[in-house]
């Protein structure tokens, strides 16, 4: 129970604007005594504070201005400082920023900056309610008073008494001011008067219970012209009583927020109290479906009661008598219907959001140009940037190559963006530190370190609010609340990948099998320092080294010549050992001067120490031409190739801890950012396939409305949040929502919605949300003609016992159905051939590895319950023609040797009929879908442009946002990016489908089988063969020769997914382990 007494507070209401948004706490109006109650919440005492003599003057004085005769002072002419009208267009540019939300002051303090420059207040008192009484009572005026300040409307009602207290108060601050009292604050005040006329109208003459009906229009145009004049007049205007009276605050006029509202700080997506001392935001009360408005002692348990609840909170408001609680009561719910009608509706799938017509959305296939639009988005941002990620690594570079030093890197940008004023919001998940490495405590350090502008937060508390399993696991970056990003992409190590998926980095000049050694190791062994380095820097000490370029000619000249000149393995480490340079520290976030100019100093040495081996490297134009490159086949050796061409020269797409395999190995030492913790030379990288999403305008709104609710929460939540410095986060008004200042290039537009998986714990909702759920299932039953799906798990069809979400069985059913209707219809599925967990699958892989694999395998084909399993029992061995299990695979040379790696697919992908996509961040499983367990958010794109294309063999429009996303999404799995000939655009076709789709899988998986002998592999159905399967020779290291010849047939990563891998174990951890201790959820 909250508690205000505006015994203490006097008039506390008048000082509160008014704003619409779900969350809290709240203020009324005197004259009422008034209380808020809420959940959850607890309101300190602010100490009282002695009188001073100051107060003890202004009360002596108060005294003696209560026994004047108001009625005898007189309006004189005075300057007027307002000489524009409205429909001025200087009047109507007039703003207050954003930004001004987190820079409210106490509402007494001085020259606080409440109104629009050069924009008047007009004031016109509309009507006079007489309430009628006895003859021992008199009769009660009530004035409707509308009040117009630029784009601004809004009413307040007063009765005379009201008017007659608020004159006093101004007598009182007029005579106060002419003291000289000798503190600064006072000084400063009389100095901004000084000026300024003081003289004030006056007030009508009669007594209220002398005025006749007939009489009422001209005591209205009285009082019309006293608020008229008093208004101009910046002395009396710019006073707390006034815009106490007035019902405004700093937050009334803000044009972000929208219209201005009644009584309480009330906007048109929430509702909001602030501290009249400070002016500090104590809580924010958003509108959402929930919101109601209740009246009566039944309602509210208290006499005169008013009570506002919404899916958050519970507010209680005293009132000191019925008709004041129905008449705010009415005037709020009047506004929030006329302005925030959105927020109240149901809206489909059951989302807290409505659908965003006309939204501009683009899509990322994989993380380049999602990492450099959310960079160059960043930079654009002038007011706020949010980002909630399940994990953030401050130190990975946003554009890559690294061209341009540290500028992309993010904590540089962040740093950059908080030093120009832009207020920086992060949240991040708070793992448990036995289950997880992430170390969001480092990420949330060296963020807060970098400036006070930025502000994290982490949540759950593990232990004060009992959640140990659920993780938050969206990914969303949000800039000024008007472009959103939104997918399955962390700005986090290892996910930054392009249309390649190259499986290594060594650095400089490829090796030669002839045992030609490269410049790799000069960078390798030392990333930790050298890739810190600014663009500049790196110039200074290049002028020795080859450059890019040069480097790759002459990898051309010494295959020319062949063996005459060797170096050994390793020859340029040992030259880098003996300069001690390959244990380096790590350069600091940001890099100090003074470890940058000993690199430098380090580097010069290295360099003129290796002058002798350099000069094999340095050769005339003359000689390149005369040394043709030998050509490649780039379809089979991949490592190095890049959308400029081959670059080569140093370590220049993943650095430091961003070079890794972590089924191979699980990050380490997250502190030291550039230290590798992987062999690079002995051990490709994991490809890392991915997809995101950004949108514009009020589709961004409601990204950001997700956010703001969720940091709100934390505030409350965690005590250590509670301070100032951490602001509660107020949402934007969806009526400027489509005022962009900026606007993500390659853009379509298409109807957006948002969705979500929420619950109490995540976002302090009272009842969970599991709209991506919904959605999924709705557009899988819906679908006529195919969807496609990627995803990093495939765990689903209920049993309601272990497994719970119906994505799978959904699928089934619309197979079934199409059978049934003679109907070709096609399903895509694309998963990771093995679970993202640390494990050596030559050995089964671990426990954790192996149980995501058995609940993976039981959605796919093991069990009656598994989607083959309920297509067989009706379709038999038909189902083959409806569905396809896919992987993704690639392969490149790595020291010599050939490699293969699986690549990691993380997207969370659903595309249907060339016209409608689903991408978040929700994987298919319970912990994603059921709402109650992780957070998620996804954005639901439906087309309203079409471009001509064909289904099934017929003419068909496809929307240009879904077909474009599938056409990429197909072309870089069947690698015929470079290839645009081959005709993909008919998903449906039986060319396609089989002689495309199917065989490229198949004849992948085939050849990889044939070198490499991969696992997972079919051939291996239990733990004695795949002993006996690791021992067999590989092709790739027994005929390398013939192993190219074989690989030049790859075509594309895909292959197809195996079914038998060991499916005569049983998969789930043993009694005993400690993954057997955790409950069956986790994995699900």
């Amino acid at each position: 129970m909250l508690c205000l007494s505006l015994d203490s507070y006097r008039r506390i209401g008048f000082y509160l604007t008014k704003i619409l948004s779900p969350y809290n706490p709240l203020c009324f109006p005197s004259p009422f005594a008034l209380a808020l109650s809420e959940a959850n919440m607890s309101l300190k005492n602010e100490p009282r504070v002695n009188t001073s003599a100051l107060q003890k003057i202004a009360a002596d004085m108060s005294n003696l201005i209560e026994n004047l005769d108001t009625r005898e002072l007189h309006f004189e002419g005075e300057e007027v400082d307002y000489d524009v009208s409205p429909s001025d267009p200087k009047t109507q540019e007039a703003c207050i920023p954003f930004s001004a939300i987190y820079k409210t002051q106490g509402f007494k303090e001085p020259n606080i900056q409440t109104y629009l420059s050069g924009c008047p207040v007009q004031a016109q008192v509309l009507e006079v309610e007489r309430f009628t009484s006895t003859t021992r009572v008199p009769s009660i005026n009530l004035y409707t008073i509308e009040l117009t300040h630029g784009e601004f409307k809004w009413q307040v009602k007063r009765k005379f008494k009201h008017f007659q207290e608020f004159h006093r108060e101004l007598l009182k601050y007029k005579a106060f001011i002419r003291i000289p009292i000798p503190t600064r604050r006072h000084t400063f005040r009389r100095q901004n008067v000084k000026e300024e006329p003081r003289e004030m109208p006056s007030l009508p003459r009669s007594s209220e219970n002398m005025i006749r009906e007939e009489q009422f229009f001209g005591r209205r145009k009285q009082l019309e012209d006293y608020l008229t004049k008093l208004l101009k007049m910046p002395m009396y205007r710019n006073y707390h009583a006034t815009t106490e009276f007035l019902d405004i605050s700093q937050l009334s006029f803000i044009h972000d927020l929208g219209p201005k509202g009644m009584w309480l700080i009330v906007k048109d997506s929430f509702l909001l109290y602030m501290k009249p001392d400070s002016g500090a935001i104590a809580f924010v009360l958003l509108v959402d479906k929930e919101f109601k408005i209740k009246v009566g002692k039944k309602e509210t348990e208290t006499k005169y009661g008013l009570r506002i609840d919404n899916l958050s909170r519970t507010l209680i408001l005293k009132c000191n008598s019925y008709r004041h609680a129905r008449w705010w009561g009415g005037a709020i719910e009047e506004f929030i219907q006329k302005h925030g009608t959105n927020f109240l509706k149901d809206h489909r799938f059951g989302s807290y959001a409505a659908v965003q017509e006309n939204t501009l959305a683009k899509w990322y296939v994989n993380a380049k140009g999602y990492f450099e639009d959310v960079a160059n988005a960043m930079e654009e941002a002038e007011e706020e940037i949010f980002i909630t990620d399940w994990w953030l690594s401050p130190e990975i570079f946003l554009k890559r190559p690294v061209v341009e030093g540290n500028r992309w890197r993010l904590d540089c940008i962040l740093k950059r963006k908080a030093q120009q004023g832009v207020r920086i919001f992060v949240m991040l998940y708070k793992e448990v530190e036995l289950a997880l490495g992430i170390n969001s405590e480092y990420s949330k350090r060296t963020l807060m370190r970098l400036h006070p502008n930025i502000k994290v937060m982490r949540h759950p508390d593990h232990v004060s609010s009992s959640v140990y399993l659920w993780a938050h696991h969206e990914k969303i970056v949000v800039i000024d609340q008007s472009v959103a990003f939104v997918g399955g992409i962390d700005l986090a190590y290892g996910r930054w990948d392009d249309n390649e998926h190259r499986l290594t980095d060594v650095g400089s000049v490829k090796r030669v099998t002839g045992g030609l050694s490269s410049l790799g190791s000069f960078t390798a062994e030392t990333t930790e320092s050298m890739e810190s380095l600014s663009l500049k820097n790196e110039k200074e000490s290049s002028k020795n080294v080859p450059t890019s370029k040069s480097v790759d000619d002459m990898d051309s000249k010494l295959k020319g010549i062949g063996k005459s000149r060797k170096f050994s393995k390793f020859s340029l480490y040992r030259q880098l050992h003996r300069h001690h340079l390959h244990n380096v520290d790590s350069i600091s976030s940001i890099g100090s001067a003074s470890s940058y100019c000993n690199h430098c100093r380090s580097r010069q040495n290295l360099i003129h120490g290796l002058k002798p081996h350099l000069k094999l490297f340095r050769s005339s134009s003359k000689s390149e031409q005369g040394l043709p490159r030998p050509d490649t086949d780039t379809s089979s050796l991949r490592s190095l190739q890049t959308g400029m061409g081959e670059l080569h020269g140093e370590t220049r797409f993943w650095h430091g801890k961003d070079y890794c395999n972590f089924v191979f190995k699980d990050w380490v030492q997250l502190d030291k950012p550039f230290a590798d913790f992987i062999d690079r030379y002995s051990t490709p990288r994991m490809p890392w396939h991915d997809i995101a999403s950004a949108v514009h305008g009020k589709a961004a709104r409601d990204v950001a409305r997700h956010f703001i609710q969720r940091w709100n929460f934390t505030k409350i939540m965690k005590s250590k949040y509670r301070s100032l410095s951490y602001p509660f986060l107020l949402p934007k008004s969806q009526t400027t929502a489509h005022e962009l200042k900026y606007q993500v290039p390659g853009s379509v537009h298409a109807n957006v919605q948002l969705l979500r998986s929420a619950a109490d714990w995540s976002a302090g909702i009272k009842y969970h949300e599991e709209s991506i759920h919904t959605a999924y299932i709705n557009v899988i039953e819906n679908s006529k003609h195919y969807i496609y799906i990627e995803n990093q798990f495939f765990i689903s069809c209920a049993d309601d016992k272990v497994v719970f979400n119906k994505i799978g069985d959904a699928i089934a059913q619309r197979i079934l159905k199409a059978h049934r209707e003679g109907q070709r219809y096609r399903v895509y599925v694309v998963i990771p051939l093995l679970p993202g967990f640390e494990g050596d699958i030559s050995t089964g892989g671990g426990n954790a590895l192996q149980a995501i694999m058995h609940f993976n395998y039981r959605t796919m084909c093991r069990g009656e319950n598994s989607i083959l399993g309920q297509l067989k029992a009706k379709l038999g061995n038909q189902w083959i023609n409806y569905i396809s299990f896919c992987g993704l695979r690639t392969h490149a040379e790595l020291e010599g040797n050939l490699v293969t790696e699986l690549i990691y697919v993380h997207s969370k992908l659903l595309i249907a009929d060339d016209n409608t996509v689903i991408i978040g961040s929700a994987n298919i499983n319970d912990r994603s879908m059921l709402g109650r367990r992780d957070s998620e958010m996804a954005v639901l794109v439906q087309d309203t442009e079409t471009v001509p294309s064909v289904m099934d063999g017929q003419a068909y429009p496809a929307g240009r946002f879904a077909r474009g996303l599938r056409l990429q999404c197909f072309r870089v799995v069947l690698g015929y990016l470079s290839d645009p000939s081959e005709n993909i655009q008919d998903p449906v076709s039986d060319k396609f489908f089989k002689e495309v789709w199917v065989a490229t899988a198949a004849r992948n998986a085939t050849i990889y089988d044939k070198v490499f002998r991969c696992l997972p592999n079919d051939e291996v159905h239990n733990l004695i063969q795949l002993r006996d399967f690791i021992t067999k020779p590989i092709l790739a290291r027994e005929d390398p020769i013939r192993a190219e010849e074989e690989l030049k047939k790859i075509r594309g990563f895909l292959v197809q997914f195996p079914f038998y891998f060991l499916s005569e174990e049983s998969l789930l951890p043993s009694v005993g382990t400690k993954e057997a201790m955790v409950p069956t959820e986790v994995w699900t």
